[in-house]
């Protein structure tokens, strides 16, 4: 099945070795090649493509930044002057940590609650609010910052994803965000979520493999298309769309060592295809900085060569993970995942969480400036890599290897994600007594393989079979959102 995907314009560096074709105007791009020549050359802090924007930032030119992320209390949504307040005291209490212990830069990023995307206008006047205090900050003591807008998505897959009332929410959200000062816009998109969630809690590969293969790439296209758009004609950043959806469910079920829930080789094989699914944004115009949710950016990052935005260990106040020293083997902004605003003893949750981040990105900074890069990346990635399938996938070399079978198969989205969930397999078949994993694991893993290799290389054909079976399985699956 030869789903193409479409890129709006300006952002194909002309370094790219791409192809492109026309349909309706727009210019479709696909990589065609790794934009970084090895795995030595993904490293944190280090972008092919570095980004400058906001207030004095730069992002993937030679230093990691923090990324602060947080969310509102209970019962602060309940109306606009109440949510306006809550975010004020953040952004402040952000920015004042972030001068008391010597922050050279920082990047906000608020990821709307669903009353913020709900009412467009409420999300505008937060993103002024917050931008007219990041200005303040920056000009009276030089601190380098910058905002990031994330759009909530609350289309519904049983109604229309591609218009009426939750859709033109979503797109009049991005659009007064951006006119309203936003410097980064992102999305954490629902495609193929649906048929995701039936098939992951059945370990139903093929379900997974069109869910992301298939759906989610059809939707993000076209969703991408849009936002695009907007951050161009506003001259603000298209960052990215990251895989949280699908692939940190699967992260989420497998859980800890004595979960049973969800074998941990499924979700590494899932974080795989979510890369696939992932660099449609990019193909579709996306330059970064991704999202910190992410795990799959190490493998986007190694493909496009463009800054990401990663969480590990210091996200663990927002949710448990067995990968929090290898996701930042290659991040460029640091971040925290999301912190509800409380108190302890060190001050606010939002202070006390910019500073852990000051200090995490303080040690990648000082290894940037000695020379020690690279050998700070391999210790992180040594204290992980072994620890869980999913951490091994994102090993600098690993990740390499999938980005690599992802661009080898770059014309067929299909394909290309089932090429990226087989050469994960090949991974962990290759390190199983390394990572010595349980019987349940290898049997897990071993199914997986069978399943894969057995369907079709034809996109059309398993397309087709799959919207026979899924039609059938899955309550509010609707094949017209997605163009089929």
């Amino acid at each position: 099945m030869q789903v193409k995907l479409v890129c709006a314009g300006t952002c194909c560096e002309r370094h790219i070795n791409d192809f492109y074709n026309t349909v309706m105007g727009v210019h479709i791009k696909t990589f065609t090649r790794m934009e970084l020549g090895s795995p030595q050359e993904l490293v944190f802090g280090r972008a092919k493509y570095p980004l400058r924007y906001g207030l004095g930032l730069e992002v993937g030119s030679g230093s990691v930044i923090p990324e602060l992320k947080y969310s509102p209390r209970p019962g602060k949504e309940q109306s606009l002057t109440s949510l306006k307040k809550e975010y004020e005291t953040i952004t402040k209490d952000i920015l004042d940590r972030a001068i008391d212990v010597g922050l050279p830069a920082v990047q906000l990023e608020t990821e709307h609650v669903v009353q913020m995307t709900s009412n467009p206008k409420w999300g505008a006047e937060i993103t002024a609010l917050q931008k007219e205090l990041l200005e303040k900050y920056h000009e009276e003591h030089g601190i380098r910052c910058a905002l990031r807008q994330t759009i909530a998505d609350i289309r519904k897959t049983e109604l229309d994803m591609r218009e009426g009332a939750e859709f033109n929410k979503v797109i009049e959200s991005f659009e007064l965000c951006a006119e309203s000062g936003a410097d980064v816009l992102a999305i954490e998109s629902l495609g193929g979520k649906e048929v995701f969630d039936y098939a992951i809690a059945r370990q139903d590969v093929r379900g997974i493999l069109f869910s992301l293969g298939v759906l989610a790439c059809q939707d993000m296209q076209f969703l991408w298309e849009n936002i695009v758009g907007i951050a161009r004609k506003n001259n603000v950043i298209p960052g990215g769309d990251t895989d949280c959806a699908r692939s940190n469910t699967a992260m989420f079920l497998a859980g800890g060592y004595r979960s049973n829930e969800l074998p941990h080789t499924i979700a590494a094989i899932v974080r795989a295809a979510g890369a696939s699914r992932s660099l449609v944004a990019f193909e579709s115009g996306a330059t970064g900085p991704d999202k910190d949710c992410g795990y799959e950016g190490v493998i986007i990052k190694a493909v496009t060569g463009r800054p990401i935005s990663q969480e590990g260990k210091s996200s663990a106040c927002a949710h448990s993970s067995l990968l929090g020293n290898i996701a930042a083997v290659a991040c460029d902004l640091w971040s925290n995942e999301a912190v509800q605003y409380g108190d302890m003893f060190g001050g606010s949750t939002p202070q006390v969480f910019t500073e852990i981040l000051g200090y995490d990105v303080a040690l990648f900074n000082a290894a940037l400036a000695t020379g020690n890069e690279l050998k700070l990346r391999d210790l992180l990635a040594l204290s992980d890599r072994y620890r869980d399938p999913q951490a091994l996938i994102l090993a600098p070399e690993n990740a390499y290897r999938i980005g690599k079978t992802i661009v080898e198969n770059s014309k067929d989205s299909y394909l290309r994600t089932k090429s990226a969930m087989l050469e994960a397999t090949r991974i962990i078949e290759e390190n199983k007594e390394k990572l010595q994993l349980s019987d349940l694991e290898r049997r897990s893993l071993e199914k997986a393989i069978v399943a894969l290799s057995e369907f079709p290389d034809d996109g059309d054909k398993f397309t087709s079979a799959c919207l026979d079976i899924y039609r059938k399985l899955v309550p509010g699956f609707n094949p017209k959102n997605y163009g089929l």
